[in-house]
């Protein structure tokens, strides 16, 4: 019994540890006006037929806070991923040398940052909902086993643990977001 109550433990606070990593990496896709090589880890690159992540075909670097540098690996990647960068829909307008792409990140309007803003914090509910599903789940889970024979005491005491671990992760979630919009708010 006590064994099974350990893995419910465990898998609700694996399942918001998930969610929380899901978070951070959907974060940096929310450019806050800095250049980061996280804006373009959804751009997919027609590599000789098949759909290519762009950083399996070339290295994306930061030369200063206000731009990107892609360098492909094969020079006849250039096109190919130039066009990928204006299709994604991430409002950047790609450059080419014939030796490297450059991308320079505009500034953000005000009106920007505050859409911006809002999809961050439309981020943190979907996470806030994840982590409350998990919660529900583990808690599902203990009811069953107290309808097995697991005393009173122990299931409360079981669920008291998942919520604190709900408790922990929204916390995160809270100071996550507020760094997040603190970055994109500064000029």
């Amino acid at each position: 019994m006590q064994e099974d109550l350990d893995f419910i433990i465990d898998a609700a606070k694996e399942s918001m540890a998930g969610t929380l990593t899901y978070l951070g990496e959907e974060l940096l896709k929310i450019r806050a006006g800095k250049a980061n090589p996280a804006m373009l880890s959804s751009v997919m690159v027609d590599y000789y037929g098949s759909m290519t992540k762009l950083s399996q075909v070339a290295n994306v670097n930061t030369p200063d806070a206000k731009t990107l540098r892609i360098q492909p690996w094969e020079k006849a990647m250039i096109e190919p991923i130039e066009k990928a960068i204006a299709y994604s829909n991430l409002g950047f307008n790609p450059q080419n040398n014939g030796e490297v792409i450059i991308i320079t990140i505009p500034p953000l309007t005000e009106e920007r940052r505050k859409d911006l803003v809002k999809a961050v914090k439309a981020e943190a509910e979907h996470a806030r909902v994840s982590i409350r599903n998990a919660r529900k789940d583990a808690n599902d889970e203990i009811k069953k086993l107290q309808k097995d024979g697991l005393s009173e005491d122990i299931a409360k005491s079981a669920v008291g643990e998942v919520q604190a671990l709900t408790d922990e992760s929204n916390k995160k979630i809270d100071i996550e977001i507020e760094h997040k919009e603190k970055d994109i708010m500064t000029i």
